[in-house]
């Protein structure tokens, strides 16, 4: 992918209405992709309540959280990842988030996926982790109001242990808790309490959780391992309790599971170690974790490895790292040369620019921003015709043959989803079929959203001071 600065940001009067409406139209992503029954505040119209009886089979409450893309199973892993990234945008940005205006809608989308991990968590060593499945949800093409495939729940325990599932989940509670600490102290006193408990239980009971959950395994694969996702959870739960056991365990096994040995080039819902890398760097700046200098600056080495294969790809990932630069007044060494704050933050700039139309399609990324974005998401929902427009049944087949091969756009427009993008020519197809280039997933768009809040804080403060040098 190549990437090119737009000056259009930077016209008077255009910037900060721009990046303020990227922002708000990411988080609607979130409510286009919610399962369960619909609140009156719901904002995405051609959606309505659906999978009301999940769980039910197997005994259990598992109606809500979110369908993870294109389709209706409900995958744990990256859910629980999306969370963690929401929680972990308003952890670093959340003033900037509400001089946007987006802060409660923001807390509505993480609440929403954390309601549903208490309800998943259904006793303190299991973990529900999916709900429906990935192959026969793929024979049909339906909206999520009408399913008929099989909703059956797959769970994780102390026989089937799925410590990466545990990990991450408890992760994303324990990001939530640090979010609601102020607002809803109670709720977070209760997010807190589930993170721990699914923190001893992927400790204790070790394993891959598509060992566990074998119907995972075409779809969500942990090809990381679980010791990233341990690792990850320790230390989001010492931000969250300031416990310096969680620290100790960040410390002693920083070598053994890989925190300071993997020098990574990638961060996902999958893969963590860069995430991780990147959070124990920033304890250096605190006093306090001096005694663990020596482990804490591995990590940080690797974390800057791959903060520099960032710049190499010119991916938006370095935003966090260039304001920790800011912060302890440092620069970075990357390819024989020093690298400064500001180059990152130019670098997540022009990503973002690319992302929203800066680029030789000329076409915007996030659906719904601009006067250019795929029509044709790979999308079963946004594709069919809205069930409160027309309530009448529609099966797998009729989808598929009535909706699916259509050459016309979408009737419904997914507004905020992040698809998947161009190839590394710029070219992108917008077929409903090429689900590689437009299907979006929410763990795409969740970090979007502190990246966004950020710029237009940034866009704000440029804009103030060409306005101040123009008056001269």
């Amino acid at each position: 992918m190549r990437f090119e600065t737009c000056n259009r940001f930077f016209y008077f009067g255009l910037i900060i209405p721009e990046i303020m409406e990227a922002l708000s139209k990411s988080l609607l992503y979130f409510e286009a992709q919610r399962s369960g029954r619909l609140p009156y505040s719901q904002r995405v119209p051609w959606r309505d309540h659906s999978g009301l009886t999940d769980g039910l089979e197997q005994g259990v409450d598992l109606v809500g959280g979110y369908y993870d893309a294109g389709d209706h199973v409900k995958f744990g892993l990256p859910m629980a990842f999306t969370v963690t990234m929401l929680s972990w945008g308003v952890i670093e940005y959340g003033d900037q988030i509400t001089r946007a205006g987006e802060f409660e809608h923001t807390l509505e989308a993480i609440k929403w996926g954390t309601d549903y991990f208490i309800k998943a968590h259904t006793s303190p060593n299991v973990l529900w982790a999916e709900v429906g499945d990935g192959d026969t949800d793929h024979y049909c093409w339906q909206r999520p109001e009408d399913m008929t495939t099989s909703r059956r729940a797959y769970k994780i325990d102390e026989s089937n242990p799925g410590s990466d599932l545990a990990g991450e989940t408890a992760a994303a509670m324990a990001a939530a808790s640090i979010v609601f600490r102020e607002t809803n102290p109670h709720y977070s006193h209760l997010l807190l309490h589930h993170a721990q408990q699914l923190f001893e239980f992927g400790d204790k009971y070790r394993g891959k959780y598509d060992k566990s959950v074998g119907v995972v395994k075409n779809y969500y694969a942990s090809v990381s391992g679980y010791m990233d996702e341990l690792l990850w959870a320790a230390l989001w739960l010492y931000k969250a309790t300031d416990t310096p056991t969680y620290l100790n365990y960040l410390i002693t096994k920083a070598h053994c599971f890989g925190g300071t040995g993997w020098a990574m080039t990638e961060f996902s819902w999958d893969v963590k170690y860069a995430g991780l890398q990147i959070m124990a760097a920033k304890l250096l700046m605190e006093v306090k974790h001096k005694e663990h200098k020596h482990t804490l600056d591995q990590y940080r080495s690797k974390a800057e490895h791959y903060i520099c294969s960032c710049l190499k790809q010119k991916q938006q990932h370095q935003q966090l790292y260039s304001d920790f630069l800011r912060s302890s007044k440092q620069k970075l060494s990357c390819h024989g040369g020093a690298v400064g704050p500001e180059e990152l933050l130019s670098l997540a700039k022009a990503q973002v620019d690319y992302i929203l139309g800066s680029n030789p399609m000329n076409m915007s990324y996030l659906v719904g921003y601009g006067s250019s974005y795929p029509t044709r998401v790979h999308h079963r929902g946004g594709s069919v015709i809205s069930y409160r427009e027309n309530k009448g049944f529609i099966g797998c087949t009729q989808g598929y043959d009535n909706w699916y091969n259509r050459d016309a756009p979408n009737p419904n427009v997914v507004v905020g989803a992040l698809v998947g993008g161009p190839d590394c020519q710029d070219n992108f197809s917008d077929e409903r079929g090429n689900f590689m280039q437009t299907e979006a997933c929410t763990y795409n768009t969740a970090p979007l959203v502190g990246v966004l809040a950020r710029l237009n804080q940034l866009y704000e403060q440029e804009n103030q001071s060409m306005h101040l040098i123009a008056s001269y």
